[in-house]
């Protein structure tokens, strides 16, 4: 038994080993695992419509689904327009010189404060400007063909990500059940029954928690639209568009959410007029949000990681900022399905050695 746990354990050391080297094929995987799981039963269901006794084939049927989700982004891009239109033709018509005066303000009547009180014996406007001959030095420090080359270069990765994704989904979809038969392919005949019982139970939490997300997604963003439109407030279904894909990342989406709401329903609001107004403004959408966050957390949460992935809601705080210190937002957004893998393939490994007698010998 010792031999088989050594022998696991170095396999999956190897593997993690792999993972962190091709982190980017890896990524690209299982983002087209989880585009395969969303656009597989559309594919399966336009796979199967009948025109004239003839089936729809299959990569046609793969197409006309990557048509759909097209049109679904674009129809997500197409909400943030008005508001970017919007955002432009405020820029324009801002006068930055009295915006720079009205910055600085403080400032200087902390000078006039320290002249005043004979704390400093300069000439007034020494303070406004040092600061802003190092604002004017900062700026000019900046070397945009970096910025350039960086913008560049993150262009040409994310095409050649969205290329790879694009074409591995593809084949998922295509080769029905393909990946899933090799990894069958290479179970030994001994460990056949104990990794197959792993690699369904793994499939169903996964589903389930797929759903679970986009059913939460759904939820806030109808929640957030209702609220905000009622409240009056411009552009409630870009907010709330916003707010559901940024949720997605545990803790800090909420906080992301309601803090473009509050930017941009102010940035927005030509009609205010004073301190009362805006602050009313800000209260509306901060109400909002606080059902969104309330909702989410009494139902939604609990309802999909403890009821899909079967976790305690302390090991999903746990895993959740394991994540985020090995990589981020996209470790915060991947630690509960990885987790929910591991967990899984160890449990029924266990289970596997105590029942069956292959293990024991």
């Amino acid at each position: 038994m010792r031999k088989h746990i050594l022998y696991i354990g170095l396999i999956l050391a190897v593997m993690l080993l792999l993972i962190w080297y091709f982190s980017d094929i890896f990524t690209y995987i299982v983002l087209s695992l989880v585009i395969a799981s969303i656009l597989r039963p559309l594919v399966e269901r336009i796979h199967n419509t009948h025109f004239f006794n003839f089936n729809v084939p299959r990569f046609l049927a793969i197409l006309m689904a990557y048509a759909v989700m097209a049109g679904v982004f674009s129809l997500f891009v197409v909400l943030f327009i008005p508001l970017i239109n919007d955002q432009v033709q405020i820029l324009s018509t801002v006068d930055y010189n009295q915006l720079t005066s009205d910055a600085l303000q403080p400032v200087e009547n902390f000078e006039g404060f320290l002249i005043e009180r004979q704390f400093t014996d300069k000439e007034p406007g020494f303070m406004v400007n040092s600061l802003q001959d190092g604002i004017t030095k900062a700026i000019s420090e900046i070397q945009f063909s970096n910025i350039l080359n960086y913008i560049l270069s993150f262009t040409s990765s994310f095409f050649i990500g969205l290329l790879a994704i694009v074409f591995i989904t593809f084949f998922l979809l295509y080769e029905k059940g393909l990946l899933r038969n090799s990894i069958i392919s290479l179970i030994p005949n001994k460990y056949f029954e104990v990794s197959i019982a792993a690699l369904d139970k793994i499939e169903r939490l996964l589903s389930n928690y797929l759903l679970g997300l986009l059913f939460q997604m759904f939820s806030i963003f109808s929640i957030a639209a209702t609220g905000l439109s009622i409240l009056g407030v411009k552009y409630a279904l870009t907010i709330a568009l916003f707010a559901a894909v940024a949720n997605l990342i545990p803790y800090a989406g909420p906080i992301l959410g309601s803090t473009f709401g509050i930017i941009v329903g102010l940035s927005t609001s030509t009609d205010l007029m004073d301190t009362n107004d805006y602050f009313f403004m800000v209260a509306k959408i901060v109400s909002v949000f606080t059902v969104v966050q309330l909702t989410d957390n009494i139902v939604l949460q609990p309802l999909i990681f403890s009821k899909s992935v079967k976790v305690h809601p302390l090991e999903i705080f746990v895993i959740i900022f394991a994540g985020a210190s090995l990589a981020g937002i996209p470790g915060m957004i991947a630690a509960i399905p990885t987790y929910t893998i591991i967990r899984v393939s160890v449990v029924e490994l266990r289970q596997g050695y105590k029942q069956y007698y292959i293990f024991r010998t």
